[in-house]
C-alpha cells in the first residue's frame, strides 16, 4: 500500500483491509507512524505520538485514532497545550479513550490545540501553531486544529476532538473534513480536561459522514463517572444512514445568513441547501431571535466556568511549579509563566463576572438569555427536523491575522448557540472558496444524532 492510499483510508477501509489480510494492525500503525515522523515537522498537528500496543478484538480492532491532548491516556503526557501540564502523564484513561480500547482501536498519539480549548484557529498553543494542510499560510481552526489537520493530511484514520463553542465543527469546516458534536450529555467527559463543564463535549473528526456515526457508536451511553451523561437509548448510527430525506423540514435561521457572512461561503451553503431540496427535503426560512446575544452570552458563561475551572492549576498539586518568597507567590509565578495570554485574559473575565456585586448583572443574566436561546431552537424544531445553516462566517483565515481577540471570537458565531442549548451538530464540507474548504452545519434536536448523520450522509452521497 502506497502513503497517498493509506492517507486516503477511512474506518470501513482499515476493517476491509484487516479482514482481507492486506495488512495487520501492527504493520499499518508502523506505516502511520513513519508517515507522521515524515509530514507532521509541516504541520505541528501531533504532539506526541504512542507506542503501538496489540489491539483486542472488536469492531474497531486495529483502527489508528489521533486523541486530542486534552483527553487523558494513561501514561501519556497530556498537556492540553500549555506548560502549565508540560510534563503531565495522566493516570488513567478518560471513559472514551476506555470504550475505543474495548472495541480494539489503537492510539497513533496526541494532537495539538489552543491552550485548553481556548480559541479558534490554534494559535494559542504553548507548542507552536498547526498549519491548515490546504495552505500552510492559513489556520486549521481551533481549538481541535490539531485534530483536523491531521484527519485532512491523513496522518490518521480518525480523531477525537472537544467542542466546547464549535471547536470540533469550526476546523472540520476550515480543513475539509466531517465534524461531530454530539448532544450535551450523550458523551462522557470522564477524563476531558474541563474548560467550561456545562457546554464541554467530545466527539469525532472523520473522513466521511459514516465513520462518525460509527465511532459514536462506541463513546455514547451512560458512564456512572460522569453525572452529566444521560440515561438515553443508544441506537446503532450507522443504521439509517441510507434512509431517504424525502419528506423532512428543513428550516434556515435568517440570522444565519446576514451580515458577516462572506458571500462565496453563503452561495456554496446556498447551493448546498438546493441539494438538499432536490433529494426531497422541504426548506423554509426561520428566525432564532436571540441568536445576536449567542456571542455575549457565550463570553460570559464560559470565562466564569474557565475560572473555576482552572483555580487547581495553582503550582502545588501537580503542573508546573515556580518557587516563590511564599505561597502566594508560588502561585502567583507558576500561573503567570505556566498559562498563556488568551487563558489569563478569559480567567479574569470569569472571576470578574463572578466576583461580589457583578454576579447578577454579567453571569446570572447571561445564564437567563441561555434559557432564551434554548427556547428558540425548542420553538422551532416543533415544526421542523433540522436546522442548516454555514458552519463558519469564512473560510480558514491567515495565521497571525486576527490579533484582536474579539475578531476571532466572531469565528465561532454560527456554532456557539449549539452548545448553549446543548443541541447535536455535524459540520460536513459543501464544497471549496477557491482552495479552501467550507462546511455545512445540520443542527439536530436533543438525543437525535440519527437524523443529522442521515442529512449529512445522504448529501455527502449526492454531493
Amino acid at each position: 500500500m502506497t502513503n497517498e492510499q493509506m492517507t486516503k483510508l477511512t474506518v470501513r477501509g482499515v476493517q476491509e483491509g484487516i479482514r482481507k489480510r492486506e495488512f495487520s494492525a501492527g504493520e499499518l500503525y508502523k506505516k502511520f507512524l513513519d508517515l507522521i515522523e515524515k509530514e507532521n515537522g509541516k504541520l505541528n498537528a501531533y504532539l506526541s505520538v504512542a507506542e503501538f500496543q496489540e489491539p483486542v478484538d472488536g469492531e474497531l480492532a486495529g483502527v489508528p485514532l489521533a486523541v486530542k491532548d486534552n483527553i487523558c491516556m494513561k501514561d501519556m503526557v497530556t498537556t492540553a497545550s500549555s506548560k502549565i501540564l508540560k510534563n503531565h502523564r495522566a493516570v488513567y484513561d478518560a471513559t472514551v479513550i476506555s470504550k475505543l480500547r474495548s472495541a480494539g482501536a489503537s492510539f497513533l498519539g496526541k494532537t495539538n490545540l489552543d491552550e485548553f480549548a481556548m480559541g479558534a484557529s490554534t494559535e494559542n498553543s504553548a507548542f507552536g501553531v498547526t498549519k491548515n494542510p490546504y495552505d500552510h499560510s492559513r489556520v486549521p481552526g481551533g481549538s481541535s486544529g490539531g485534530s483536523a489537520a491531521a484527519v485532512a493530511a491523513g496522518l490518521t484514520v480518525a480523531a477525537l476532538g472537544s467542542d466546547t463553542g464549535g471547536s470540533i465543527r469550526q476546523p472540520a469546516a476550515f480543513c475539509g473534513v466531517v465534524g461531530l458534536k454530539p448532544t450535551y450529555g450523550r458523551v462522557s467527559r470522564y477524563g476531558l480536561i474541563s474548560m467550561a463543564s456545562s457546554l464541554d463535549q467530545i466527539g469525532p473528526l472523520t473522513k466521511n459522514v459514516y465513520d462518525s456515526a460509527l465511532i459514536l457508536n462506541f463513546l455514547a451511553g451512560k458512564d456512572s463517572l460522569d453525572s452529566t451523561t444521560a440515561n438515553e437509548r443508544v441506537p446503532d448510527f450507522t443504521e439509517d444512514l441510507t434512509k431517504s430525506v424525502k419528506g423532512l423540514k428543513i428550516a434556515m435561521p435568517r440570522e444565519y445568513f446576514s451580515e458577516g457572512l462572506d458571500s462565496e461561503v453563503n452561495n456554496k451553503v446556498e447551493q448546498a441547501i438546493s441539494k438538499l431540496e432536490s433529494l426531497g427535503a422541504h426548506v423554509d426560512q426561520v428566525s432564532l431571535p436571540h441568536a445576536d446575544y449567542a456571542l455575549a452570552t457565550y463570553y460570559l458563561i464560559v470565562p466564569s466556568e474557565v475560572s473555576s475551572n482552572l483555580a487547581r492549576y495553582d503550582g502545588i498539586r501537580y503542573g508546573l511549579r515556580k518557587e516563590g518568597e511564599n505561597l502566594l507567590d508560588t502561585y502567583i509565578k507558576s500561573r503567570s509563566e505556566g498559562f498563556g495570554e488568551e487563558v489569563r485574559r478569559r480567567i479574569i473575565l470569569g472571576t470578574y463576572a463572578l466576583s461580589s456585586g457583578y454576579y447578577d448583572a454579567y453571569y446570572l443574566r447571561a445564564q437567563k438569555v441561555r434559557t432564551l436561546i434554548r427556547q428558540d431552537f425548542e420553538k422551532v424544531f416543533e415544526k421542523f427536523d433540522i436546522i442548516v445553516g454555514p458552519t463558519t462566517p469564512t473560510p480558514a483565515f491567515k495565521i497571525g491575522e486576527k490579533e484582536d481577540p474579539l475578531s476571532m471570537y466572531l469565528s465561532d458565531t454560527y456554532t456557539v448557540s449549539v452548545n448553549l442549548a446543548g443541541l447535536p451538530a455535524i459540520s460536513v464540507p459543501c464544497g471549496k472558496v477557491g482552495d479552501l474548504p467550507v462546511g455545512l452545519q445540520i443542527i439536530g434536536k436533543k438525543f437525535d444524532e440519527e437524523t443529522i448523520l442521515r442529512v449529512a450522509h445522504q448529501y455527502e452521497m449526492a454531493s
